[in-house]
């Protein structure tokens, strides 16, 4: 029993000492190889928009992806648009009711929304400014 003591008041004390889980979450993740538009999301600011795009013909693919208020399709701006393979962050300080058109050639394509805290946001340093 004598053994046991050590164990049992690691276990008890674990949950004060070891670190918090990140709040980020996934809200909807969209995936597909043809145009579309995906179904609506809601997402409170700050969020992130975590694409990567391939294909089995690089030298002919394509893809834009723009962002649309919903539910009227009001357009939002270009979240990117490029004719390469890749992966890209996209950091967004408004939220609200969204969804993506995508427009894709000869793409196989992979959009997260992801939720995050404020202090998860300040981790995001962009590269240059964008279009939205």
């Amino acid at each position: 029993m004598k053994s046991l003591l050590p164990v049992f008041i690691l276990t008890a004390l674990l949950p004060f000492v070891a670190p918090s889980a990140p709040a980020e979450e996934l809200v909807r993740e969209f995936s597909g190889s043809r145009t579309v538009e995906t179904a609506d999301f809601e997402v409170k600011a700050p969020w992130l928009i975590d694409w990567r795009v391939n294909s089995d013909y690089p030298a002919s693919m394509g893809l834009t992806v723009v962002l649309l208020h919903s539910p009227a399709g009001i357009h939002a701006g270009t979240v990117m648009k490029t004719k390469y393979v890749g992966n890209g962050l996209r950091l967004m300080d408004e939220g609200g009711r969204f969804r993506f058109k995508v427009d894709s050639v000869v793409s196989n394509w992979t959009i997260k929304v992801i939720q995050l805290t404020p202090e998860e946001a300040e981790r995001y340093t962009p590269r240059e400014k964008g279009v939205l």
